[in-house]
């Protein structure tokens, strides 16, 4: 086990606590006006699968277990379970499609993805940092918006996520967005 800082906590992350194993499914990083800052997970047990959370002030301490990674493929999902392949044995597991969390949204065919292994047992998966989708849904540019000029306009993508994209960006156009944090990178080269 080694010990980490709350504040460097990120989604599929196997930690322990309170004499449990749990895999962290989604992070809020929270720094109010007045107060220290802290950190607030969704958890997963491992063994149970109870859903839960915590949350730590910034600076305290997380015991992160070592976990084996492994580059995965994903193959398919039957809406309750999501079919992966080892890419160095080929052999297949599965994992519930609900210890997975919001990044089931982005899970294409044929990727490629780091699954976290715990005693030989897949307990998380970890997305790449970026992925490239489509816009299937998006307000068009007014006349006299500028790039600079506005936050932005929302748009939906062809998996369902809400992002917000700059005024430029139309529908049908293919873009990178952060699967951490849910933004837009840039337009797909």
């Amino acid at each position: 086990m080694a010990s980490v800082t709350a504040n460097d906590m990120r989604v599929g992350w196997v930690i322990s606590h309170n004499g449990r194993r749990y895999t962290v499914t989604s992070i809020t990083k929270v720094k109010p006006g007045k107060g220290g800052a802290f950190v607030q997970a969704d958890l997963r047990d491992i063994d149970s699968g109870n859903k839960g959370g915590d949350r730590w002030r910034a600076e305290d301490k997380v015991e992160k277990l070592m976990v084996e990674d492994r580059d995965c493929q994903y193959l398919y999902s039957d809406g309750t379970d999501a079919y992966f392949m080892n890419l160095s044995d080929y052999e297949q597991f599965t994992m519930p499609v609900d210890s997975l969390g919001e990044q089931v949204k982005f899970l294409a065919p044929d990727m490629t993805v780091k699954t976290n292994f715990v005693e030989g047992q897949p307990v998380s998966m970890t997305l790449p940092k970026t992925i490239i989708a489509t816009i299937a849904e998006t307000e068009p540019a007014l006349k006299g918006q500028t790039a600079t000029g506005s936050g932005g306009k929302p748009a939906i993508l062809d998996n369902g996520v809400r992002v917000q994209v700059p005024v430029f960006v139309e529908q049908g156009e293919k873009i990178v967005v952060n699967t951490e944090t849910l933004e837009y990178v840039e337009r797909a080269k």
